[in-house]
């Protein structure tokens, strides 16, 4: 993943990719009941940041964040009963979403805060990025 903006123009055709990648095998092999979270992501005061919807949580019980090598994880499960009446209503489901960080990030630098049903997972970026390198290229002359 590079510093990623998001554009405008396109949400239209990413909320479209966010929906077909709720149905791709790749989700399913991770878990046969999970569904992908819609997300965005994007760079702001040197932070890397990632929005995800999640309305309906209890982010101390239902949500679990991780981060392993340069991939951020985060996993919801939603159960919600409602009795009212002789008549019950339930909604349930495990969600999981994932992300590659920019190679720039610090990892020791992540904090998570939960507002109006989204999820905000914020990682520091590293100022101090190394000069990019030239390397020569040599024949075989």
């Amino acid at each position: 993943m590079n510093d990623m903006v998001r554009n405008p123009a396109k949400a239209g055709w990413s909320d479209l990719l966010d929906w077909v990648e709720q149905f791709s095998p790749a989700t399913f092999r991770t878990a046969p009941y999970a569904v992908a979270l819609r997300a965005e992501e994007y760079l702001e005061d040197g932070r890397y940041v990632l929005r995800v919807e999640a309305p309906g949580v209890d982010p101390d019980k239902d949500v679990d964040i991780t981060v392993t090598d340069d991939v951020l994880t985060i996993r919801v499960e939603r159960r919600e009963e409602i009795k009212a009446d002789k008549r019950s209503e339930f909604r349930y489901g495990a969600f999981e979403r994932r992300a590659t960080f920019p190679a720039h990030v610090r990892k020791d630098d992540v904090t998570a805060s939960y507002r109006d049903g989204i999820l905000e997972v914020s990682v520091g970026l590293d100022e101090t990025r190394p000069e990019p390198r030239r390397i020569p290229v040599t024949t075989g002359k």
